[in-house]
């Protein structure tokens, strides 16, 4: 077993959308309609908010 890392991740579902709205440990925030892209985001920080930020796709 691992010891816990006091990190908290949180998606919102944004009512009367089928937007999720996700929060990172570290602050960023994401949109997606897609949960499993979304978890995806999460788990690959920091790589996968640099990929955002080349795009230019973070919300």
């Amino acid at each position: 077993m691992t010891a816990p890392t006091g990190e908290v991740y949180r998606i919102d579902w944004l009512p009367g959308t089928d937007v999720l709205h996700g929060t990172c440990h570290c602050g960023r925030e994401h949109t997606s309609q897609d949960p499993i892209e979304m978890w995806e985001w999460m788990l690959a920080h920091p790589r996968g908010h640099v990929v955002d930020d080349a795009q230019g796709a973070d919300a």
